[in-house]
């Protein structure tokens, strides 16, 4: 059902074309040596769209016909590295009203057979170096019959049946007269499938756009309501550059990428998309001068940060260290502080299930984690989920955000009532983080309700653990998870990669913790290896985790 609104509403293409009239010479897209412009991206995204309308895709049940979980829109897969090619697909989907989704390049077969037929895909846009995995699965993948392939190093033929991305731009002329997209066509992001299986969110275009793209302000609730006022506020967008470090299969990317091409920002993309390089990272800063780094935790920021220490390129010019999706500890702020001289690093909080939620702003001598300012959007819910909490009355409830939140998971009503339920009259998104409102309105984020461990009566949050652990300057990466135990239900215990060259002992990362956690809170166990397993974009697997902790039983 639709989400009930009197304001304005706006669907992609609309904005895409609006931004497009009015600053069509400016960068959108700057990936190696490829510079793309408002306009070309425009008339590309509309040649592979008028593409996907002529082999029959688009929309086949109106939204008012439908529940939350359900599309009525052909999907497209987006299996494919950072570059022009996965926002020129982004666009040309909204386009052809065809619902684009992420497809994590990492998943192995049986992932990708999984993510494939749950989200039952009419077509697929993909890199040919994935050509292999993809082959074998395509035979119980019913759903796929149309394949676009994107040439790339790997040398890989196209698979049967597939077309050439770039023969598919050159060889059709736009035209899509008769399709008229909707506010209420789909946009998607599936989940990380980092604590359970992938789930397909389904979000209507109008409220991704207002809820983390672009169109409103997150702190005001000020909406933007025609689109000559869209294209107004991109023509002032002066040159503001965005470094996307993190893949576009994690949401906040995608919204980065969307947020720049709805406002008049240019993307920049490194052009080693395939990997982590923090040497071709700071040599593409060094050349193109973006203002904004895009980063997801320790994971990404660490290398990164000591790259840029050695000083071998000028990366001055930034002036915003932008972290989300993973906690940045305060000390590699203070090291983004040091490197970055008159920057802010700006921590954001929000997932795939709310939007943008709140912020926290660190400077040179006031650094600081885990307490955010809140959008208009943005509150805590009672425990019980039968009202929301009031500022300062100490009670821990559940992080929500209520007004531009998704429809909900694609093909699974039981979740989608779950994660958004009705409080007081209001539909709020609940993506499972505790949280508490203190008295001032700032949120202090506890941290993921599937991660809290009860341990001896006492629920101990995972992510303070973390945070504790990792401010030791020997340690690389931590995750903290439960493994049973005959005392106390479940025992804390964390697992460590430690720097290069460094030693420390399982005694003086704990006492190291307890000076600033309780001592009820600290691992029963350190548990060392060799590199923490995460996902493509720094995000925590605690599966992996969980399976360390346990083996370390037998």
């Amino acid at each position: 059902m639709s989400q009930p609104s009197t304001a304005p509403e706006f669907a992609f293409p609309e904005i895409l074309d609006a931004v497009a009239d009015a600053i069509g010479d400016r960068d959108l897209v700057i990936f190696g040596d490829r510079r793309y412009t408002q306009r070309e991206i425009a008339d590309r995204s509309r040649r592979l769209a008028t593409y996907l309308h002529s082999r029959g895709l688009g929309v086949h049940t109106d939204r008012a016909e439908l529940t939350g979980d359900q599309a009525g829109q052909d999907l497209v897969g987006l299996y494919a590295y950072n570059g022009n090619e996965y926002v020129e697909s982004m666009h040309a989907a909204f386009r052809a009203r065809v619902a684009p989704f992420n497809v994590n390049y990492r998943y192995v077969k049986n992932e990708l057979e999984y993510l494939l037929n749950d989200a039952a895909p009419t077509a697929l846009i993909y890199h040919a170096t994935f050509a292999p995995t993809l082959a074998e699965v395509l035979p119980r993948v019913p759903s796929l019959r149309v394949l676009i392939q994107i040439a790339d190093d790997s040398g890989n033929a196209l698979l049967d049946g597939a077309v050439d991305y770039e023969q598919v731009i050159a060889g059709t002329e736009p035209d899509l007269a008769d399709v008229q997209p909707s506010p209420d066509d789909l946009y998607i992001v599936y989940t990380g499938g980092t604590t359970g299986m992938p789930k397909g969110v389904l979000w209507r275009q109008n409220d991704i756009f207002m809820g983390a793209c672009g169109g409103r302000n997150v702190y005001t609730g000020e909406a933007v309501t025609t689109l000559a006022e869209i294209a107004e506020r991109a023509g002032g967008g002066g040159a503001l550059k965005v470094f996307v470090v993190p893949p576009l299969i994690h949401a906040a990317a995608q919204w980065a990428a969307l947020t720049a091409s709805t406002s008049g920002q240019t993307l920049v993309f490194s052009d080693v998309p395939e990997r982590l390089d923090p040497a071709a990272i700071a040599a593409t800063i060094e050349k193109e001068q973006p203002t904004v780094l895009m980063v997801v935790g320790d994971a990404i920021a660490r290398p990164l940060l000591t790259e840029f220490e050695k000083g071998r390129h000028d990366v001055s010019s930034i002036k915003i260290f932008a972290n989300g999706g993973a906690v940045l500890s305060p000390q590699l702020k203070e090291r983004a502080l040091a490197v970055f001289d008159s920057a802010i690093v700006m921590d954001g909080t929000g997932s795939s299930e709310t939007g943008a939620q709140m912020t926290h702003v660190s400077t040179a001598g006031a650094v600081s984690t885990g307490t955010f300012n809140a959008g208009s959007n943005t509150t805590v819910v009672t425990e019980d989920l039968t009202a929301e909490t009031a500022p300062g009355d100490g009670h821990i409830g559940w992080l929500a955000q209520r007004g531009h939140v998704p429809l909900g998971y694609k093909g699974d009503p039981a979740k989608t009532a779950k994660t958004f339920p009705v409080v007081a009259g209001t539909r709020y998104a609940l993506p499972g983080d505790r949280a508490e409102r203190l008295a001032d309105n700032t949120i202090r984020l506890l941290g993921r309700d599937s991660q809290t461990i009860n341990s001896g009566g006492e629920k101990i949050f995972a992510e303070e653990v973390e945070l504790a652990l990792a401010s030791h300057p020997s340690v690389a990466d931590v995750l903290v998870t439960a493994r049973p135990s005959e005392r106390w239900g479940n025992e804390v215990v964390a697992i460590v990669e430690t720097l290069d060259g460094a030693e420390v002992s399982e005694d003086d990362l704990v006492e190291h913790a307890a000076t600033t956690i309780a001592r009820y809170k600290l691992p029963k166990a350190i548990l060392f290896r060799p590199q923490i397993q995460r996902s493509p974009v720094g995000k925590a697997d605690y599966r992996w985790a969980r399976e360390q902790a346990t083996l370390s039983l037998d």
